[in-house]
């Protein structure tokens, strides 16, 4: 495996290998099994003759003034080493100096999936992460890009940037991956005290619950779902709930009645100081 930190190696290197076939897979670092399962997806993609391109960037366009950009893991050494073991071919990890001019004056901002749910709890957040994709959609030139569904909104939200500004990229979404408990796996789970960690699939179990009375029948609405999810979550002792929604899985609109279009139940809770996210739909 080849590990570029220079964005003109990089870039050389995109150029040398632009007939080969290529899928990426955008991470923060602090990889843990489900980023990797996201380069197993890309491999998938794109077969044993392809390139699976990994990027490790503590991206500081996206984190808030009042956010954990100082304290987020940075393990790049370790990351590589597993990078290295599931098969990518190249881990690019830019420093932030070089990603960003000291005088840039260009974002990319989208204005309608971007606005509620984490969007509304995270002000620019979705402004760093479209402008920062679309930077790494330029210098790496993939054919395959692939997104965890654990990070639901994100998702919805790079698929309407491709779409909107004709990337030529397909878009992936991977299975979340969970620990043995049904919690979603984060980088964030590390920031956990021992109790918390013991109430936090509180909300994998919520949402199970939730799905299974929508289709079994006792739950007949978005208003009930989001009730049923707000006294269960509630009922952990640490958990304090940053939004609970019932959307459309591609408008990410709040539904009023469930219909054709199938739904999404997407939660941010605060266990102390970590914010979890997580999400399920129909079976």
């Amino acid at each position: 495996m080849q590990i570029i930190q220079r964005l003109d190696e990089f870039r050389e290197w995109s150029r040398q290998n632009r007939t080969v076939q290529r899928a990426l897979v955008p991470t923060m670092g602090a990889l843990h099994e489900g980023h990797l399962s996201l380069c197993d997806r890309a491999r998938e993609e794109v077969g044993a003759g392809g390139h699976v391109v990994a990027t490790v960037f503590v991206n500081p366009t996206q984190f808030g003034p009042n956010e954990d950009l100082d304290a987020y893991p940075r393990q790049l050494e370790e990351d590589a080493k597993a990078c290295e073991k599931r098969g990518v071919d190249v881990l690019f990890a830019p420093n932030p100096a070089d990603m960003y001019f000291p005088d840039a004056s260009v974002e990319i901002h989208e204005n309608v999936l971007s606005t509620g749910l984490c969007g509304a709890s995270r002000p620019g957040h979705f402004t760093g992460v479209c402008t920062v994709v679309a930077k790494l959609f330029n210098l790496a030139q993939p054919d395959v890009a692939v997104f965890g569904e654990k990070d639901f909104q994100q998702l919805a939200v790079i698929r309407r940037m491709v779409r909107d500004l004709n990337f030529p990229v397909q878009i992936v979404g991977g299975n979340t991956v969970r620990e043995s408990d049904g919690l979603a796996m984060s980088s964030r789970n590390l920031y956990l005290t021992d109790a918390e960690r013991t109430q936090a699939p509180v909300i994998y179990r919520s949402l199970c619950e939730v799905r299974d009375g929508i289709a079994d029948g006792p739950v007949k609405s978005p208003q009930d779902a989001i009730a049923m999810l707000e006294a269960k979550i509630g009922s952990a002792a640490p958990a304090k709930i940053d939004y609970l929604q019932c959307v459309h899985p591609e408008t990410l609109e709040p539904l009023n009645e469930f219909g054709e279009g199938g739904y999404r139940l997407i939660v941010a809770v605060f266990f102390g100081k970590p914010r979890l996210i997580d999400n399920l739909g129909p079976v």
